[in-house]
């Protein structure tokens, strides 16, 4: 099963002023790739607070590291194994991630195994799972 980015969220800016810690999502304003990311799983139906990549790494309360992936899972890159300052981007099935980085400037659809073959990106953390749960916010 694959879900499909509308167009709308296709055409948004990279902007790395504007994260979750700083801004509200907002078409055309701009979005760093976690705040990007939030406001797709919302349009989905699924809210993230305003965490930052390794706050959500680290939650428990809302979300929960799985293995098996499902479209809607948000999946965490980086060069290292940290999850400080990794990028976030969003399973969409069929092995593929949508994801907005500041190299592209707008968002992007690759899969996964593209995505690690990227320095930038060779490591793949691990996914996370926002809770069927958090509806609303703040999702605890």
């Amino acid at each position: 099963m694959r879900i499909e980015i509308p167009p709308e969220f296709l055409a948004v800016p990279y902007d790395g002023t504007r994260h979750p810690h700083s801004a509200s999502f907002e078409f055309g304003r701009g979005a760093n790739c976690q705040l990007w990311a939030y406001a797709v799983l919302a349009h989905f139906g699924r809210h993230v607070p305003a965490v930052r990549s390794s706050e959500l790494w680290d939650d428990t309360a809302f979300s929960r590291a799985v293995a098996a992936l499902e479209p809607l899972d948000l999946l965490l890159f980086s060069d290292s194994e940290s999850a400080w300052g990794a990028h976030v981007g969003v399973y969409i099935g069929d092995g593929l991630v949508a994801h907005l980085s500041r190299r592209v400037g707008v968002p992007e659809v690759r899969s996964v195994e593209e995505m690690t073959r990227d320095p930038k990106y060779r490591v793949l953390i691990g996914a996370k799972r926002v809770s069927a749960s958090c509806v609303s916010p703040p999702c605890a």
